[in-house]
């Protein structure tokens, strides 16, 4: 779950705010935006509901996700402008498949993360279709749909995200979202 105010554009800073700001972690994720409701949606018809797609960073405070925040994951991702979109949104006639779209995430310049959606646990449709079962997701809803291996967080040692780092996502047919990161 992400607070409206969490949604920041394509070079955009990413703010680290001091209860969290040596925790911080990157997520290289596809966002699918949904484009008319969807409610009880079969997983054959889940991409008809979606407007369209672009590259997402479904930034982490993995501080608040182990210690501070009562073992629930909403508030270590819902920090105002931890959740970088764009740098364009792809609508669905313009990209047809999504489950095959190579994905990374660079950090200042070195790649990190190196996968391809087909490679996620659950595809674009079996979210909508999982999601949709008790919740009405409405137009402008933003799926962020999960990451390949390599996040900072499960590197020996960590990497964190720090002021003056620049961290940039590019899944194949989307672009590239770049953020740099200030205190």
């Amino acid at each position: 779950m992400k607070n409206p105010a969490s949604a920041t554009g394509h070079r955009e800073p990413i703010e680290l705010p001091a209860v969290c700001k040596e925790e911080v972690d990157y997520e290289a994720a596809l966002a699918a935006v949904i484009g008319k409701p969807a409610c009880n949606v079969k997983r054959e018809d889940a991409l008809n509901h979606v407007l369209g797609y672009m590259c997402g960073n479904d930034v982490s405070a993995r501080i608040w996700q182990s210690k501070l925040g009562g073992s629930q994951w909403c508030r270590g991702k819902g920090f105002d402008t931890f959740a970088p979109l764009g740098p364009v949104l792809v609508t669905r006639d313009e990209l047809t498949d999504p489950n095959a779209l190579a994905i990374k995430s660079m950090l200042n310049g070195e790649v990190m993360q190196s996968s391809n959606t087909k490679d996620m646990i659950f595809d674009v449709p079996a979210l909508i279709s999982f999601l949709s079962e008790d919740t009405t997701l409405l137009p402008g809803t933003v799926i962020m749909t999960g990451t390949p291996e390599g996040i900072g967080w499960a590197r020996n040692p960590k990497v964190v995200l720090k002021p003056g780092d620049v961290i940039t996502i590019e899944i194949e047919g989307l672009g590239r979202l770049e953020n740099p990161v200030i205190e």
